[in-house]
């Protein structure tokens, strides 16, 4: 737990600093269409994540996998320089966090609200349109939904939006339902 807010600390500031130069350059669109980019090779490559979160490389090799994959993607300059920085200061691992700190305050500067929806199962279109029309109800303005599959979860939703969660899950329901036999 610890590492964990460690990690969201580094990535934070790490956002903000990349955030900051972005928005100086006037590069803000380009590099949050890098990272969403790059926030999707992460959830599609385990070989991505396994290299990135692992102490067995070191920052150099973490370094030129990272620019060769921003190569390939054909990544902006400053999203380039960026990673290399990040790897070279031994903070690559911090990638993950580092990209969703930079879609918050993104999407803070846009005025929009970020919300994440974790599913067990891909929704169908009309179902993500029922859930995106019950935030924008909830929230009085459009969401901007990011969707994530975790079959960890059993069935059901899980929403987040800023700091509140609303968890509809089948796993947190059963969970509940443990601790209730076992304080009886």
């Amino acid at each position: 737990m610890a590492d964990d807010s460690k990690a969201s600390n580094v990535g934070g500031r790490y956002a903000q600093a990349l955030f900051d130069l972005a928005n100086e350059q006037n590069q803000l669109a380009a590099v949050e269409a890098d990272l969403k980019s790059l926030k999707a090779m992460i959830a599609d490559s385990r070989d991505l994540r396994v290299l990135l979160a692992s102490p067995a490389f070191g920052s150099e090799e973490k370094s030129k996998a990272l620019q060769a994959v921003a190569a390939a993607a054909q990544l902006n300059p400053t999203t380039r320089k960026f990673l290399g920085l990040l790897a070279a200061n031994g903070r690559a691992s911090a990638l993950a966090s580092v990209i969703t700190g930079f879609e918050d305050l993104a999407a803070k500067a846009r005025g929009a609200i970020a919300a994440e929806v974790v599913t067990a199962v891909p929704l169908s279109a009309a179902q993500a349109n029922g859930v995106a029309a019950a935030l924008r109800q909830a929230l009085g303005r459009d969401p901007e939904i990011s969707t994530r599959v975790d079959p960890a979860i059993l069935g059901g939703i899980r929403v987040k939006v800023g700091s509140r969660l609303f968890d509809a899950s089948l796993k947190s329901k059963l969970d509940q339902m443990k601790f209730a036999l076992k304080r009886a």
